[in-house]
């Protein structure tokens, strides 16, 4: 299973010091359809840090793609002139008409040209050679048995990639409708300090929980470290999943424990 972290330009640096592929969050969709991209810095040890990879596209406050040819057009260009493998559709926003005809049309060109496609479930029909990015953060049932069930539904596990999102959440008990509240690294870090709770390993969902009370609400909080982003590490490569991706920022202060590091050149 191969592994990326999304690295921004900023933090190419930094994150070009673990043994992954990078994906690289530098690029968005911007007017006319074309394609917008931040400097990539490059790294003077090995090979320049801003090269291979994949190149990842948001689309962040875009547009709508009124020429879907021309943009997978300037994506497969500049992933020839980077040397990048594929790309990875980075979108967040609810799918429209014009972002599913994009995929589709990109999906076609990156068949042609042998380069991967990982994109976000809601675009799964979308591209003759394609890879489902799948969300790993769930707060029900079993992470096992729905790796499982999208491995089938997908045809097989060679045809998606986990996107490992570090899970921070609270939830109010009783916590009816399963919603919780996102909480951010410090928020998270100054509970487990003065609460000092009992924290449980949760086999199913992969991940930590502990509960909590004040001024009488009980909450439920489910989190990832590094040990339970590792657990669904082997998980995925225990069913053959193809590809996982971590977010650098989300875990940045805990990729010494979670990656390995490059070695030191002389």
């Amino acid at each position: 299973m191969r592994i990326y972290l999304a690295v921004s330009p900023g933090d190419l640096r930094d994150a070009a010091g673990f043994q992954t592929g990078l994906a690289h969050a530098a690029y968005r969709v911007g007017e006319g359809s074309s394609l917008l991209s931040r400097n990539l810095l490059m790294q003077s040890c090995g090979s320049p840090a801003g090269r291979g990879g994949l190149l990842m596209l948001s689309d962040c406050a875009a547009p709508p793609i009124q020429r879907p040819e021309a943009l997978a057009g300037a994506v497969l260009r500049e992933c020839s002139r980077r040397g990048y493998s594929g790309a990875v559709l980075d979108f967040e926003a609810p799918p429209t008409e014009d972002r599913r005809r994009f995929a589709a049309v990109l999906g076609r060109q990156c068949a042609e040209s042998r380069r991967s496609l990982y994109l976000p479930e809601d675009y799964a029909a979308a591209g003759e050679q394609r890879t489902v990015l799948i969300n790993t953060a769930v707060s029900g049932g079993s992470l096992e048995e729905h790796l499982q069930e999208v491995c089938r539904q997908y045809g097989g596990a060679q045809n998606i990639a986990l996107d490992l999102q570090r899970l921070q959440m609270s939830f109010s008990l009783p916590a009816r409708n399963g919603r919780g509240e996102p909480l951010t690294q410090e928020a998270l870090q100054v509970l487990l300090r003065e609460r000092q709770p009992a924290v449980f390993f949760s086999r199913d969902l992969c991940a930590r929980y502990f509960t909590d009370s004040d001024n009488g609400e009980s909450r439920f909080v489910l989190y990832d470290d590094a040990g339970t982003l590792r657990q669904k590490l082997n998980l995925g490569r225990q069913l053959g999943v193809a590809a996982a991706f971590l977010q650098w920022p989300e875990i940045r202060d805990i990729a010494a424990e979670l990656l390995r590091r490059t070695s030191a050149r002389a």
